[in-house]
C-alpha cells in the first residue's frame, strides 16, 4: 500500500513537471494563453504554487489582461522571482480593478521596501498617480460617451477610423482560428457605412483578401488624407516561417483596387510597430514600437514607446524619431493619433491614469508640452484607447470597460464644452534668391525645416515649382525657418507667433484657421562672394569683442556649422579717420578678434582667414564734394564683411541622409 502511494505521488510529480515544462516553453514563445491554460492544470492540484501563479499573471498582463492578473499576483512568489516587481504588477491590477486604496497600500509597501531604484521611481510615480485622480476627478467634464452597440459584438472591435463617410475598424468577428498569444480569434479589418456615428450595420464588411489574410491579426489602419495610401498593422501567426512579431505595411489605391501592401523600411527586425496614424497633412506617420534603443535619436524608454517618420512626395519613409520622454514613459504608450487641431492624442499605462491604458491629449502652451489626462467618462478602469475625431468636438474610442457588449467596444463621444474654439495656425511662405540686379526670384526644389524654440525638428517641407511652403504653427511661439538646396547657402531665419494671436474668447465659429506669411531668401554660393554682417560695432580704438557684436558673430557660427563645406575669410574695415597704417593695423586686430571668437564657439581654424584692410575699401565717402564730414558714409565704410575663398564636400560624417530601403523605392517609382 504504501509502494502504491509513492508510485501515485512519484507519477503526480512527474506529471506535473511535465506539464511546468510544456507551459514554460509556451511562455517562452510568447504564447500565453497556452501558458495559462497549462499552469492553471497545476494551479488545480495546489492553488498556492507561487510559480505556477507567477506566470499566469504574467502571461495575463504581457498578453493585455491586466484585470484577470490579480488574482494570481497576490499568490505568486518563489525562488528566482523578484519579489519587488510582483508586487508592482499586482499594485497595477489592483487599480485596473479599480481597486485605488488596495493598490496604494502595496506601492507604499514596496517604497518601502525595495532596493531597485527604477522600480522604486516606478512605483512613486503611480503612487503620485493615484493622488492624482482624486484632482482630476474634482474637474468638470463635458464629454459623454456612448457605446456604438450597432458594430459591437462579443468579440472585439477596436481602432476606429473615419474616412469618407465609412467607418474602419478592426474586429475578431467571424474567426474560428485563434491566436495562441491571447487565446482570441485573430483579428481583421472592416468597414462600415457611416454619417458620422450613424452606421448602416448592414453595410459591415471585411477588407479584401490581400489586405485581410488567413490566421494572422490584421488591424490598426490609417489612411493619407486624401484616402489613397493605407498604412496597417500585420501581425505574427505565430509560425516558425512568419515574421517575429508585428510589422506595418503600405498599400496604394491605383486603378480602383487596392495594391499588395508591402512591409515599409521603417520596421524593426523582431520589433512589435503597430498603432500608426497619419498627421493631418499625411507628411507624418506616427506609430508605436517595442524597438530596443539605438543610436541617438532611437532611445527607448521602455515598453512601447510612439515614433514619427517623414514620408516623402514618393511615398518613402526617413528619420524615424523617438517623442521623448514627455511622452513616453517606462511603461506603454501606443495608439497615437494626430487631430485636425495639431493635438497630439494617445493611450498610455504609464502616465497617471484610472488603470490599464488611459487617453491622454498633447497640448502646447507657450512652447511648452503639457500631457493632460481625458478623464472619465472617456478614461475607466478598464483600457481606453483608440480614439478618433471627425470633428473637433465629437468622434469614437476603444473601451473594454464594464457594461460593453464584448471584450473591446467602440465607443462614440461628444465634447459639450460651450467654451470649446478651435484655433488652427498656418504659416506659409515662399523661397526665393536675388538676382545679379538684387531683385527676388523664386527658387524652387528647396527644403524648409521648421525648429522649435529649443532648435528640435518639428516639421520640414520640400517646395515646388513656385517655392512656396506651409506648417502647422503655435500661439506664442519662437521658431527657426532652416532652408536649404544644391548650390545655395543653407539660410537660417527666426519667426515669432508671438503677438500674431487671436483671442479664441471672441470669436463664435467652433474652427478658426489663421493664415501667416513669410518669405526665405537664400544666397547662391559663390567663390568670392562678399556677405555683409551688421551691427558688429567696436569701441574706440578696441579690438574686444562687445555683447551686441558677440550675437551677430554668434550668427555667423551657426551659418559655418549649417554650411560645412565653406572656408571664409572675416574681413575688418575703417573709415579714414586716423592714417593708413593705424587703421590697417586696428582692422587686422579686430578681425583676428572675431576669427578667435567664431574658433572658441566650435568652428575649425583652418575655415577661417582673418584679414584687415583698414580704409582701403570704402564702399561710401568719408566725406562730401565740399570736404564737410560724411557721418553716413563713415558708418557704412566701418564693416565687417566675410567672404567665401573656397567650397569644399561636405564630409560624410555631417551627412545626415538615411537609407532608403531598395525593394520600396522600386516600388513607389514604378509608373512614375
Amino acid at each position: 500500500m504504501r509502494l502504491r502511494v509513492l508510485v501515485l505521488i512519484s507519477s503526480i510529480f512527474l506529471m506535473s513537471c511535465g506539464i511546468e515544462k510544456k507551459a514554460n516553453k509556451a511562455f517562452i514563445l510568447g504564447k500565453y494563453q497556452n501558458s495559462i491554460d497549462l499552469y492553471k492544470k497545476v494551479v488545480s492540484k495546489n492553488a498556492n504554487n507561487g510559480k505556477a501563479n507567477y506566470f499566469i499573471a504574467e502571461s495575463y498582463r504581457l498578453s493585455n489582461r491586466p484585470k484577470e492578473a490579480e488574482a494570481y499576483y497576490a499568490k505568486a512568489g518563489g525562488k528566482g522571482i523578484d519579489k519587488d516587481s510582483v508586487q508592482f504588477f499586482y499594485a497595477q491590477s489592483l487599480k485596473a480593478n479599480g481597486k485605488y486604496a488596495e493598490a496604494r497600500q502595496q506601492l507604499d509597501e514596496m517604497i518601502k521596501s525595495t532596493s531597485n531604484n527604477a522600480l522604486k521611481d516606478r512605483a512613486q510615480a503611480e503612487r503620485n498617480g493615484l493622488a492624482y485622480l482624486e484632482q482630476l476627478n474634482e474637474k468638470t467634464s463635458y464629454y459623454r460617451v456612448k457605446n456604438l452597440e450597432l458594430i459591437n459584438t462579443p468579440s472585439s472591435e477596436y481602432s476606429p477610423v473615419f474616412l469618407n463617410n465609412e467607418l474602419y475598424f478592426t474586429s475578431s468577428r467571424g474567426n474560428d482560428k485563434v491566436y495562441e498569444a491571447t487565446g482570441t480569434p485573430f483579428t481583421d479589418i472592416y468597414k462600415v457605412a457611416s454619417r458620422g456615428a450613424i452606421v448602416d450595420v448592414a453595410t459591415v464588411a471585411p477588407l479584401p483578401a490581400g489586405i485581410n489574410s488567413s490566421s494572422i491579426n490584421d488591424g490598426c489602419i490609417t489612411f493619407s488624407p486624401d484616402g489613397k495610401t493605407m498604412v496597417f498593422a500585420k501581425g505574427n501567426s505565430g509560425k516558425r516561417k512568419s515574421t517575429e512579431d508585428v510589422d506595418l505595411y503600405i498599400s496604394r489605391f491605383r486603378n480602383g483596387v487596392w495594391s499588395d501592401p508591402i512591409m515599409i523600411n521603417i520596421n524593426e527586425p523582431g520589433a512589435w510597430d503597430s498603432s500608426p496614424a497619419f498627421s493631418p497633412d499625411g507628411r507624418t506617420l506616427y506609430f508605436a514600437s517595442n524597438r530596443k534603443s539605438r543610436g541617438r535619436t532611437q532611445i527607448s524608454y521602455g515598453g512601447t514607446d510612439i515614433y514619427s517618420a517623414q514620408m516623402d512626395t514618393r511615398g518613402r519613409f526617413s528619420r524615424v524619431r523617438n517623442l521623448g520622454p514627455e511622452i513616453n514613459t517606462p511603461g506603454n504608450e501606443l495608439f497615437p493619433y494626430m487631430a485636425e487641431d495639431a493635438k497630439l492624442y494617445f493611450a498610455s499605462d504609464g502616465h497617471p491614469g484610472y488603470g490599464g491604458l488611459d487617453l491622454f491629449v498633447v497640448k502646447r502652451a507657450n512652447g511648452k508640452t503639457v500631457i493632460e489626462n481625458l478623464a472619465q467618462p472617456v478614461n475607466s478602469s478598464g483600457d481606453d484607447f483608440g480614439i478618433f475625431l471627425f470633428r473637433p468636438d465629437r468622434g469614437f474610442l476603444t473601451s473594454n470597460r464594464e457594461g460593453g457588449k464584448g471584450d473591446d467596444d467602440i465607443y462614440t463621444f461628444v465634447n459639450e464644452d460651450p467654451n470649446l474654439k478651435v484655433v488652427n495656425y498656418y504659416l506659409q511662405g515662399i523661397t526665393y534668391t536675388q538676382d545679379k540686379e538684387g531683385k527676388l526670384q523664386i527658387l524652387p526644389n528647396t527644403r524648409v525645416n521648421l525648429l522649435d524654440g529649443k532648435g528640435e525638428l518639428m516639421q520640414d517641407y520640400v517646395t515646388g515649382d513656385d517655392g512656396k511652403f506651409l506648417f502647422r504653427v503655435y500661439d506664442n511661439e519662437d521658431y527657426n525657418l532652416v532652408g536649404e538646396t544644391d548650390g545655395y547657402l543653407v539660410k537660417r531665419q527666426p519667426y515669432t507667433t508671438k503677438g500674431r494671436g487671436v483671442d479664441p474668447s471672441t470669436l463664435k465659429d467652433l474652427i478658426t484657421n489663421v493664415t501667416l506669411d513669410t518669405i526665405l531668401v537664400l544666397d547662391k554660393i559663390e567663390l568670392n562672394k562678399i556677405f555683409a554682417l551688421e551691427n558688429i560695432y567696436y569701441n574706440y580704438n578696441r579690438a574686444d569683442i562687445r555683447e551686441d557684436a558677440a550675437k551677430e558673430l554668434d550668427k555667423l557660427v551657426q551659418l559655418l556649422i549649417d554650411n560645412p563645406e565653406i572656408k571664409i575669410e572675416l574681413s575688418s574695415h575703417t573709415d579714414s579717420v586716423d592714417t593708413d597704417a593705424f587703421n590697417l593695423n586696428l582692422s587686422q586686430r579686430r578681425a583676428e578678434s572675431a576669427v578667435k571668437y567664431i574658433v572658441q564657439n566650435g568652428i575649425a581654424p583652418d575655415r577661417l582667414v582673418a584679414k584687415g584692410y583698414g580704409e582701403s575699401k570704402p564702399i561710401a565717402r568719408n566725406t562730401n564734394p565740399d570736404g564737410t564730414d560724411n557721418p553716413v558714409g563713415r558708418q557704412k565704410n566701418r564693416r565687417t564683411e566675410f567672404k567665401i575663398l573656397e567650397i569644399g564636400v561636405i564630409p560624410k560624417s555631417l551627412q545626415g541622409d538615411e537609407p532608403i530601403d531598395d525593394e520600396e523605392d522600386k516600388y513607389f517609382n514604378e509608373g512614375n
